[in-house]
């Protein structure tokens, strides 16, 4: 089980990195935008079944499916990250 604990952190920061890097280089295009949680998600299968297969004992199983899973829900989850940095960095503005 530990390498599931280290796995997902990191597959997590890398489909944000990746998300954020791209965001920045098209000018946060909208159609982009409307796209990243489908983006995030196929990025996190991609690396999912790249650790799965390059590198042994990451996952600790040897079902492909789960490792695509496990890759899908951390891709996901950078989603929720960039959100969640985006309320937590927001400016309060005040209506009166």
């Amino acid at each position: 089980m530990s390498g599931l604990i280290n796995v997902v952190p990191s597959i997590v920061a890398i489909v944000y990195t990746i998300l954020d890097i791209t965001k920045t280089a098209l000018g946060g295009n909208e159609k982009f935008k409307r796209f990243i949680p489908l983006t995030a998600c196929l990025l996190g299968i991609i690396i999912g079944i790249i650790s799965f297969y390059f590198v042994p004992g990451v996952f600790e199983t040897n079902n492909l499916f789960i490792a695509i899973v496990i890759g899908a829900a951390s891709g996901l989850s950078a989603t929720g990250a960039n959100q969640a940095v985006k309320q937590l960095t927001k400016q309060e503005t005040k209506t009166e």
